[in-house]
């Protein structure tokens, strides 16, 4: 049974086929609410499609998974409604040209817009504005950023973070909206030794708090749930290690798409979304911008 706050995830033979072949095939997965579940491969192997299609992003083209007992690709819809991105590029990309502070407000904003309740949209500006900096103060504390360590505070630009700083920025901004299930693309990319620990010491901290973390990596933690992208057996449980067999040349399309009788891959129409050339990147803007 789900937590309060985290959403058990599992998988069975669990597939997504593209135009140009297999991202992952016959995954299998069972992951309890505040898991920390690292998926791990090499750049290309279909990392990244898992991660989407396991949070609603993407449509599979074979088996079932559950998330927080919703069915995929039935409920893909209420998937993302429990589940949050963190940085995965091409799709939630932070915006160079933001400061830490903009971005904050802006998800704060989207925040209050999309999902708050008519009642607290009703209350007084003052308590709404309380409650959007008391949303932002715990989602930065939980990701372990401090503003007042920036070189600008929260007036710093992201191009002038460190890599370490715009991943704690990310994982912040996706727990403003207390999701359920928090996915990390590239974690430990550029990240010296130090700074791989203190992210994976980042990410666990967050699983340890109830929400449930799928992270994609090149090495996972010792601990950690581990689904493997370059190999050709499929399992992953809460013992340590798993694999999942996929194609090394394979893209596919991502698609945010709801009805089930969509073929895999075909994309829903969505302002939210935009195609690059690659057919790896459609994107579901998280932050609200095309």
């Amino acid at each position: 049974m789900d937590s309060p706050h985290g959403a058990a995830v599992t998988a069975e033979d669990f597939g997504l086929k593209g135009p140009r072949g297999w991202a992952f095939r016959g995954v299998r997965l069972d992951a309890p609410p505040g898991a920390l579940v690292a998926v791990e491969g090499p750049s290309g192997s279909g990392r990244t499609c898992l991660l989407l299609a396991l949070t609603g992003r993407m449509r599979p083209s074979e088996g079932r998974a559950e998330v927080g007992g919703l069915r995929l690709p039935r409920q893909m819809a209420a998937a993302r409604r429990i589940s949050a991105l963190g940085p995965v590029p091409g799709v939630s990309e932070l915006d160079p040209a933001f400061t830490v502070a903009e971005h904050l407000r802006e998800r704060a904003l989207l925040q209050r817009r999309f999902d708050g309740s008519l009642r607290a949209l009703l209350r007084p500006r003052a308590e709404r504005t309380a409650a959007a900096r008391d949303r932002i103060d715990t989602a930065l504390a939980a990701a372990g950023l401090d503003p007042a360590t920036l070189p600008k505070a929260e007036r710093t630009s992201v191009r002038d973070l460190e890599r370490l700083e715009a991943l704690r920025l990310s994982v912040a901004l996706a727990l403003i909206g207390r999701p359920r299930l928090l996915a990390v693309d590239d974690t430990d990319l550029k990240l010296s030794d130090a700074e791989r620990a203190e992210a994976w010491e980042l990410l666990r901290s967050v699983a340890d708090s109830g929400t449930t973390v799928l992270a994609v990596c090149s090495q996972a933690p010792g601990g950690a749930i581990t689904v493997r992208t370059d190999n050709s057996a499929t399992t992953a449980t809460t013992a340590t290690t798993a694999t999942e067999s996929v194609s090394d040349t394979a893209d596919v399309t991502e698609a945010d798409a709801t009805d089930a009788s969509e073929p895999a891959g075909a994309p829903e129409a969505t302002t939210t979304e935009k195609t690059t050339d690659e057919g790896t990147a459609d994107a579901f803007a998280e932050t609200g911008r095309a």
